[in-house]
C-alpha cells in the first residue's frame, strides 16, 4: 500500500506577519528621524541661529543714596521704606538752629561790608576835595611868592620875608603831593568796581551763600521721584556728611543686565530687539526691549578679587559679558518691576546693522536733577536784596 507525502509545499505556507510589521516600524522610524532632522535644521536655519538667550539676567536700576552734606541732628523723617516720594519732597530734617545762627551772622557781615565799601567810595570823594583845596593853597602860595619876589627886586621887602614866602610855597606843594598820594591809595581800593563787584563785598557774599546753603542743606529733599528703600536713619541720630540715610529708587528707570557667554556675543549688536520674561509674572507677561550697550569687559575682569590665571592649576572657564537691555517704558508702567528680579531674555540677531560698541559720546546727561539749582538762586536773590537795601540806606542818609 502506498504512503501519502505529508510534507507541506511552499505555496501553501502562510506569510510571516512579524516581518511586515518590522518593515513598517523601520520605515516609520526613518520617517520620524527624517522629519526630526528636518525640524532641527529648520529651527536652526529660521530661528536658532538668529537667537541667543540667557536666564542669567536681572533687573537693575538707579539706587539714589540720600546723604547729608552737613553735620546735623535728625528731628523728623518724612518717608519710610516703600513710600512714594516726589522730586523735591522733604525726606529728613535736621535741627536748624545752628544753621540759622550762621546764616544771620553772614547776613549781618554782608550788610556791614557793604556799608564799609560805601565808606571807601566816600573817602575817595573826600580825598578829591582835599586835593582840590590843596591845589588852591599852592596857587595862593605861588602868587604870594611871585609878588614878594618882584617886591624884593626893588628892595621893598627884605630877603627874609621872601624866604618865608618861598617856604610857604614849598610847604603847600608838599602838602599837595601828600594829598595826591593819599587819593591814589584810596582810589586803588575801589578802582573799576561798583559796590556789588567790590572784592570785600564779593567775599562777604560768598560767605553768605555758603551759610545759606548750609541752612538749606539741613533739610534733605528727594532728588528724583521714586520709592524709598534702605532707610537706616533714626530720630535724634547725629549724622555726618556722606553717611547713607536712605535710598530712593525710580522704578520707571529700570533696565536689564543680562550676562551672556562670550561665545554668544559674535552676532550681537546695539539696537537688536529683545524679548523679556520675568519670574515675577511668568510667561503670561512678556516685555519688549532692545540692546542698549555691550559691556566693555567680562564680569571677572571687574571683580573685587579678579582671577589670577598665571599661577597654580588653570581650568578654562567660559566668561560672561554684561549686556544692558532697555525695557519698553509703557510695558514697564503697566507691569512694574523691582530691582534685582530674575528674568529670561531672548535676543533676535537678524538685524546686524548696529555697531558692537557705541560710536558717539552722550549728547546730554543720562540722568539729572535741577532741584539744587533753586538753592543758589534763592541765595543770590537774598544777596542782591541785602546789597540794595544797605546801599540805599547810605544814599538816603547822605541826601539828608
Amino acid at each position: 500500500m502506498a504512503t501519502a507525502d505529508t510534507t507541506p509545499t511552499t505555496e501553501n505556507t502562510p506569510a510571516n506577519p512579524d516581518s511586515g510589521k518590522r518593515k513598517f516600524m523601520l520605515l516609520a522610524l526613518a520617517v520620524v528621524v527624517a522629519l526630526g532632522s528636518a525640524g532641527v535644521w529648520a529651527y536652526h536655519e529660521f530661528y536658532g541661529r538668529w537667537s541667543e538667550s540667557t536666564d542669567d539676567a536681572y533687573v537693575n536700576g538707579n539706587v539714589v543714596e540720600i546723604t547729608p552734606l552737613v553735620t546735623g541732628t535728625v528731628v523728623s523723617i518724612g518717608a519710610d521704606d516703600g513710600d512714594l516720594v516726589h522730586e523735591g519732597q522733604v525726606l529728613v530734617n535736621f535741627d536748624p538752629n545752628d544753621a540759622e545762627v550762621g546764616l544771620q551772622s553772614a547776613q549781618a557781615n554782608l550788610a556791614r561790608t557793604v556799608r564799609q565799601v560805601r565808606g571807601l567810595y566816600s573817602d575817595v570823594d573826600g580825598m578829591k576835595a582835599q586835593v582840590n583845596a590843596q591845589q588852591a593853597e599852592v596857587q595862593k602860595a605861588q602868587d604870594n611868592f611871585n609878588r614878594r619876589k618882584n617886591l624884593a627886586v626893588g628892595g621893598a621887602i627884605s630877603q627874609e620875608e621872601l624866604s618865608h614866602a618861598r617856604d610857604d610855597l614849598t610847604s603847600a606843594q608838599n602838602a599837595l603831593a601828600t594829598a595826591q598820594q593819599k587819593l591814589k591809595t584810596t582810589a586803588a581800593l575801589v578802582d573799576d568796581t561798583v559796590v556789588s563787584s567790590h572784592p570785600d563785598v564779593m567775599a562777604a557774599a560768598a560767605q553768605l551763600r555758603q551759610a545759606y546753603l548750609n541752612n538749606a542743606r539741613s533739610t534733605l529733599i528727594a532728588p528724583v521721584t521714586g520709592y524709598v528703600a534702605k532707610r537706616s536713619v533714626q530720630l535724634g541720630q547725629r549724622v555726618q556728611p556722606g553717611e547713607a540715610l536712605m535710598a530712593v529708587i525710580p522704578l520707571d528707570q529700570l533696565w536689564i543686565d543680562a550676562n551672556f557667554k562670550e561665545t554668544q556675543l559674535r552676532d550681537m549688536r546695539i539696537g537688536q530687539p529683545v524679548e523679556i520674561e520675568t519670574d515675577l509674572y511668568g510667561s503670561s507677561v512678556k516685555y519688549s526691549g532692545n540692546i542698549d550697550s555691550l559691556g566693555a569687559g567680562t564680569g571677572s575682569a571687574f571683580a573685587l578679587l579678579p582671577a589670577q590665571n598665571a599661577t597654580g592649576n588653570w581650568i578654562k572657564i567660559v566668561q560672561r559679558v554684561p549686556v544692558r537691555i532697555h525695557i519698553n517704558a509703557q510695558e514697564l508702567a503697566e507691569h512694574p518691576l523691582r530691582v534685582g528680579l530674575s528674568t529670561v531674555v531672548d535676543v533676535n540677531l537678524r538685524d546686524q546693522s548696529g555697531p558692537v560698541l557705541a560710536q558717539q559720546p552722550p549728547q546730554k546727561a543720562s540722568f539729572s536733577t535741577a532741584i539744587y539749582d533753586r538753592q543758589l538762586t534763592e541765595a543770590d536773590a537774598m544777596i542782591t536784596q541785602l546789597i540794595h537795601d544797605n546801599s540805599a540806606a547810605v544814599s538816603k542818609t547822605a541826601r539828608r
